[in-house]
Order: C-alpha cells, then structure tokens, then sequence
C-alpha cells in the first residue's frame, strides 16, 4: 500500500473529505514532556511545509494550551486549506486556588480547571470558548470527547449520557444545521464502548484513540464492523497505541496514556521479531495498517518535533512485503481476519 498526503476519504455521509494523514496536536498541550514555543512552532512549520494540512485538537491537552499554539499557527494560514477537528464537552474555568493548583495529568500546559458539562449550553459554551482560543471564527468538525469510564465513573457516564441525549446533540445538530460545522464525531477510548453510544445518538465519525492499533484489533466484528455498517467514518487517534508502537519495547514503554504491562511489552517485542525478520520499521507497520480498514478515513498520529513529523509522512509510501502481514496473522499477533495493506 502506497499512500500519499493527497489522498483524501470522505467522512461518513458527509461532504466533509479528509487526507488519509493528519496531526494530532496532544503533544502540543505538554503530554508526556514540556515543549519550548519554538519547539512547538517548528514542529507545525514541519507539517506544513510537507504538506499536512488537517489537524485535531482539544481543549483537554493541555487544559487550552493546544488549542492556542495550532490556532496561533493556523491563523496565519489560508483558512480554505486545511481542516481541523476540535472537541465539546469540557469547560475551562479559573481554578479555585490558582497558586496552588496543579495542571496533572499533564507536564505542563496551562493553569486552568476544567467542568464537564454536554448539555446544550455547555456544549455551546464550550464551542464559543474553543473558537477564541484557536483564534479561528469556524471548525469543520467537533467531537464529543471523553464520555466513558477512562475519565468517569459508570453512574456519571450515564449521567453526562442523559446531558448529551436531552441537549447537547440539539446543539451540536444545529451547529451542523446552520453551516457552522460539517461533520460531528465521538471520541471512543474503551473497546465495546462505541456500540452503546450508537444506539444512543448519531454521529458521522468516531476517532477511535485506543481499541484499533496494530497492537489490538478487539473491536473488529463488533464497533468497526458497525461503523462500516452504518456509514460512520473512523479515525484512529492514536495509532501508536500512545507510544509504544512507535519507541518499541522496553524500560519507559508508554501504553494507553500509562505505562505499558509486561504482557503488553511481551506483544510487541513479538511484533518486533517479526518486523526483524522482514527488514519493516514497527512504526512504519503501526501507521499503515489501521488505514488498510475500509471504515477508516484517517489516522492522526501526534508529533513532538519536526522530525517525528517528516518520519511519520513518509512512512506512508514505504513499501511493506505481503509475507509480514501473513506471518503476524500465522503466529496469532493480529487478528486473521483483519484487513491489511496489499489485501
């Protein structure tokens, strides 16, 4: 499979059409280690100047600080050359004791609280907030982000299920109504997960930030195989399973947002024999193969530096043998029935 920059899929049943490859802007909100603002502004000159031109951002990285550093970027530009997704669900507020206050999970970011809230006001409110930050006066897409057991409690899921379902998708399908927005999406963290939220509202995409990698195909007959079904695009937010997929195994593996298990190294280092074994980088493998799925439309694979930018654009046109992706299924390290690139 050879892709390029230029190749574009459409959202859905949308109009919206996205290139195969975007950035994912986390790490500019200080995920796992500070970033200068040159570090920062070097890394999205990279990714310009290669060609990238769709970007995914939220509030929650960084608590803001994402979303000001792209948007401070983005602005400069031509607003009808790129496309850039956002996320509705959390507010930013002063923090009760600013002194005090600590901006954990994340290294750095900035010094502001957050209050969930998917009712049609928050969903408004937060909307009207992340336009200010970004500097932008329109988004072409937003995601509800972050309604699952990752970040809450079962009871509270359900709670900000009710707040979604009773006016939050009012807003959200108004926006989209009224030519503010073209597509609206749902982020999807825990496998199994998506299904339920289907049978709840409706949405043109799901960024799928875990459950889908080369590293766990789970969710392949059941959410993928009804996001094919129902026509709603997927887009692999974190195509390198957070980090291990593309540092490799070993002491500071990082795997969903922690660090990575034993059982989990144990898989990769599997993984890795394999790519040894047929001259193919492991993150080279991670970045193509979710797009071999024909539900998906993207993958958004985020960027510390310039140069992890330009690895990850090429690793699009390397040329993977057949006989890597049959040897992984043969020895039981993806799934069989998984699509792969060249199938």
């Amino acid at each position: 499979m050879s892709l390029s920059l230029s190749d574009r899929r459409r959202v859905g049943r949308t109009a919206l059409e996205l290139p195969v490859f975007g950035f994912g802007a986390a790490h500019l909100g200080e995920l796992y280690q500070k970033l200068s603002e040159a570090q920062s502004d070097a890394t999205l000159e990279a990714a310009w100047d290669i060609g990238v031109r769709a970007y995914d951002t939220a509030a929650w990285y960084g608590r803001g600080l994402s979303e000001h550093r792209l948007g401070g970027f983005l602005r400069t530009r031509p607003r009808d050359q790129f496309t850039i997704n956002t996320k509705v669900g959390r507010i930013l507020i002063r923090p009760a004791d600013p002194a005090s206050f600590s901006t954990a999970p994340w290294t750095g970011g900035l010094p502001f609280d957050v209050v969930f809230d998917y009712t049609y006001d928050g969903i408004m409110r937060s909307y009207e907030q992340l336009l200010q930050r970004l500097a932008l006066n329109t988004v072409d897409s937003l995601t509800i982000h972050d309604i699952d057991t990752m970040f809450h409690t079962p009871d509270q899921v359900d709670f900000y299920m009710k707040q979604l379902t009773g006016g939050g998708m009012k807003a959200l399908t108004e926006l989209k109504a009224n030519g503010d927005i073209k597509a609206i999406g749902l982020g999807n963290n825990i496998p199994g997960d998506l299904g339920h939220k289907l049978a709840e509202i409706d949405v043109d995409f799901a960024i799928v930030a875990m459950p889908y990698t080369l590293l766990n195909q789970t969710i392949l007959h059941t959410d993928m195989q009804l996001c094919l079904e129902r026509q709603v695009g997927v887009i692999i937010g974190a195509p390198f399973a957070s980090g291990i997929l593309v540092t490799g195994s070993g002491a500071g593996a990082m795997y969903a947002y922690g660090a990575a298990s034993l059982e989990v190294q144990a898989k990769v280092r599997a993984i890795e024999a394999v790519c040894a074994a047929h001259g193919v980088s492991l993150p080279v493998a991670a970045l193509q193969f979710p797009l071999a799925h024909p539900a998906v439309v993207s993958i958004i694979p985020g960027a510390a530096g310039p140069d992890e930018v330009r690895q990850n654009v090429a690793a699009l046109s390397v040329s993977i043998p057949a006989a890597f992706w049959s040897d992984l299924k043969t020895q039981g390290l993806i799934e069989a029935e998984a699509p792969v690139p060249n199938s």
